[in-house]
C-alpha cells in the first residue's frame, strides 16, 4: 500500500511537472509570438517614417527624402534698386529642406527634391506671389500702376516663382520698382556675378 501510494506521488509529481513545464513553453510561444509582432510593426513603421517624407514633420508637401540631393543657386532680391539681405540670422536655416546658411544671403541650398521657392520663403516668413512681396514686419511690395513686381529665372522673365524647384546653379532676381529693361539688365548682370557658395 505505501509503495502505491509513493509511486501515485510520483506520478502526480511527474504530470505536475510535465503539465508546469508545458505551461511554461506555451506562455513562452506567446510571448516569443506577440514580441515578433511588435518587432514586424515597429520595423515597418521606422521604414515608412524614413522612405515617406509625409510623416516628417515640417516636411514640404512634394518633397523626397531629406538629404537625397543638395543643389545651389543664386538669388537676388531689388525693392527699389536695394539689394535685399538675406545674411542676416533672420533669414539663416530656417528650414532643413531649403535654406540660406553660413551668413551667405545669396546661395540657396536645396537638400531635397521637389522643394518650391515657396516653401523657402514661407519658412522666412516671407510672402510672395505673382502681385506682392511681403516682408515678415508687414511691409508690402505690390503691382499698381506706377510699380511692378517682376521674376526672371536664368534671365528669362516668369509670371510666378512660387511653385518653382531650384536647380543646380538657377540664378533667381526678384525685382520690385519702375525699371526700364536697362536697369533690369544691369541687377541681372549683378546676379550673375555673385558667387554661388557650395558646401
Amino acid at each position: 500500500m505505501g509503495k502505491n501510494r509513493r509511486e501515485k506521488r510520483e506520478e502526480d509529481r511527474e504530470g505536475f511537472a510535465s503539465k508546469r513545464t508545458s505551461q511554461y513553453r506555451s506562455r513562452n510561444l506567446k510571448a516569443i509570438g506577440i514580441l515578433s509582432m511588435i518587432g514586424v510593426i515597429v520595423g515597418f513603421a521606422c521604414y515608412e517614417f524614413v522612405t515617406s517624407t509625409n510623416n516628417v514633420p515640417g516636411a514640404p508637401e512634394n518633397a523626397g527624402k531629406l538629404g537625397d540631393e543638395h543643389i545651389h543657386a543664386s538669388l537676388l532680391v531689388n525693392i527699389f534698386g536695394d539689394k535685399f539681405d538675406f545674411s542676416t540670422p533672420n533669414y539663416q536655416v530656417k528650414t532643413s529642406w531649403i535654406h540660406f546658411e553660413n551668413q551667405d544671403g545669396d546661395t540657396i541650398h536645396r537638400h531635397s527634391t521637389g522643394v518650391e521657392l515657396e516653401f523657402l520663403f514661407n519658412s522666412m516668413s516671407v510672402v510672395v506671389d505673382d502681385k506682392c512681396f511681403v516682408f515678415p514686419d508687414g511691409r508690402q511690395f505690390c503691382n499698381n500702376d506706377d510699380y511692378s513686381l517682376k521674376f526672371y529665372i536664368n534671365q528669362q522673365k516668369v509670371e510666378d516663382i512660387r511653385k518653382y524647384v531650384v536647380q543646380d546653379n538657377d540664378r533667381i532676381l526678384i525685382t520690385y520698382g519702375n525699371e526700364d529693361q536697362l536697369a533690369i539688365d544691369k541687377q541681372l548682370s549683378e546676379l550673375n556675378a555673385q558667387a554661388i557658395k557650395r558646401l
